[in-house]
């Protein structure tokens, strides 16, 4: 009895390390001449197969994933024909294929992730059914006679169609915050032209996904690839609102001409033919002195090579700002806004939080907005060591 105590405890240890390191794929396809299928793990870029399996004569085939985090796997005969799984070490998928399309009515068992984006799927599979139904029968109406009686009805129920989409993944976004499955309704797409999420207002539930992933997958790719584009799209955002700004406001050049902590009145416009960065700032906020520290390094580092730094100050009390600037000894021109209590350069340039940035060119164009850290860095490395 001890010896076969001894025997089973060591098989227990292992089995339950391959649990927490793989997962399984067992699933049943309709019979056919398929005889192979194949499963490939999805980055954020790139098909990377990963195994093969024979199907036997019942229709049924099996994968052993060996896989330490969550991660996204196509599996399907070709790169036409396939579903996509959200695959979690320890758990045991079933899958179940009616039909010889495998992403028509196919059923998930096992896996959460997976169901999740089964139903995603789904129903986007269901909307194209219909649009392109519409579209067809748009087609021919255009041909008959009484086209203009038919066609506001048909665009109609198009629209209608692509907003109940819409409606659909943002609360599924809601409902799923926590899951990387919510990254794939963030992009899932109409056609090759179109979003299901297109507007501007849509870039808030990318914040949402990437602020709750960053919680619960914070080594994953496809985490780190939401956060970066997400930071991607508020700086193209940001800069569309100052170039819409601009040309609304043409009376009002976006010049700031302010005094630095001598007196001395300089215009931000006097810096042409280098890089600029204007930055906003207070020196009641831990994350601007943080920054500071860290804008000395870039500087030392480029300023000889035609980088230049131009900040504007927030304080309402000057004194706390000369000090400030003396203390960190910041070496670039700092100015501060003349009036404080209403700041026009900031709300000019739609400043919401601080510290923000805006990076001019030598041109005066403004190339990046909001770029912090170790992105900030990487552009400056990328302009002046190329």
């Amino acid at each position: 009895m001890k010896k076969c105590l001894v025997l089973i405890i060591p098989f227990l240890i292992i089995s339950g390390c391959t649990n927490k390191n793989s997962f399984t794929v067992k699933g049943y396809l309709k019979p056919s001449d398929k005889q192979m299928i194949y499963i490939s793990r999805v980055n954020v870029n790139e098909l990377v197969p990963v195994d093969s399996a024979r199907i036997n004569r019942k229709g049924i085939f099996r994968f052993r994933i060996k896989a330490d985090e969550t991660d996204f796997y196509q599996v399907g005969y070709t790169s036409e024909n396939f579903i996509t799984i959200l695959g979690s070490p320890g758990e045991k998928i079933f899958l179940g294929f009616p039909e010889n399309n495998l992403h028509e009515n196919y059923t998930v068992k096992g896996s959460d992730g997976s169901e999740q984006v089964r139903l995603l799927d789904s129903m986007l599979l269901a909307t194209k059914i219909k649009l392109d139904s519409i579209s067809n029968l748009y087609r021919i109406a255009e041909k008959e006679a009484d086209f203009e009686s038919k066609r506001k009805s048909m665009e109609d129920e198009y629209l209608r169609l692509l907003k109940g989409q819409r409606n659909f993944n943002i609360e599924f976004i809601l409902n799923n915050m926590n899951s990387l499955s919510a990254i794939k309704a963030l992009y899932q797409q109409i056609n090759d032209q179109t979003y299901v999420l297109y507007e501007t207002r849509d870039l808030q539930y990318m914040k949402i996904v990437s602020d709750s992933l960053k919680k619960y997958y914070p080594r994953s790719k496809h985490t780190k690839a939401l956060v970066s584009n997400f930071s991607q799209e508020m700086n193209q955002f940001y800069t569309r609102q100052l170039e819409q700004l601009s040309s609304s406001l043409p009376e009002i050049k976006l010049d700031p001409d302010l005094k630095d902590i001598n007196g001395k009145r300089i215009k931000l416009s006097s810096l042409r033919g280098k890089y600029v960065l204007l930055t906003f700032w207070s020196s009641a906020s831990r994350e601007c002195v943080s920054e500071n520290l860290q804008l000395k390094e870039f500087y030392r580092n480029y300023n000889r090579k035609g980088f230049e730094i131009y900040q504007i100050n927030l304080d309402e009390n000057e004194e706390a700002w000369k000090n400030a600037v003396r203390f960190d000894e910041l070496p670039w021109i700092n100015t501060r806004e003349d009036d404080p209590s209403d700041p026009v350069n900031a709300r000019l340039y739609n400043v919401r939080s601080l510290p923000a940035n805006y990076l001019y060119d030598p041109e005066g164009t403004i190339i990046a907005t909001n770029i912090h850290g170790r992105t900030l860095q990487l552009k400056l490395n990328q302009l002046f060591n190329n």
